[in-house]
């Protein structure tokens, strides 16, 4: 089964990447982030080569991910916390209602 070949930009330059079947949407979207955030650093003037840029992009993205990662971990276990409490709070009342 053959990928589809997805065109994407990335600060000007053109690439053509194989893409799993479904998601091409979902690459166009990652690469469409991506061009921004390499933007973003070519516009401060602080950082000069496409290299650089890259690579201070990618550990921003990647520090962005892990942030999320541990926002999320955290979530889940509050509303596990709270799922046990619900949990509970229910059994004692139904331990009520039977008596």
């Amino acid at each position: 089964m053959d990928k589809p070949t997805v065109s994407v930009a990335i600060l000007g330059q053109n690439y053509k990447i194989n893409c799993p079947k479904g998601h091409e949407a979902d690459l166009k979207e990652a690469a469409e982030y991506l061009n921004n955030q390499m933007r973003e650093i070519k516009a401060s003037g602080k950082i000069i080569g496409l290299e650089k840029i890259a690579v201070l992009a990618a550990l921003n993205i990647t520090h962005d991910m892990l942030n999320n990662r541990k926002y999320a971990r955290s979530n889940e276990q509050q509303l596990r916390e709270l799922t046990s409490q619900l949990d509970a709070a229910l059994a004692h009342e139904t331990k009520l209602v039977n008596e």
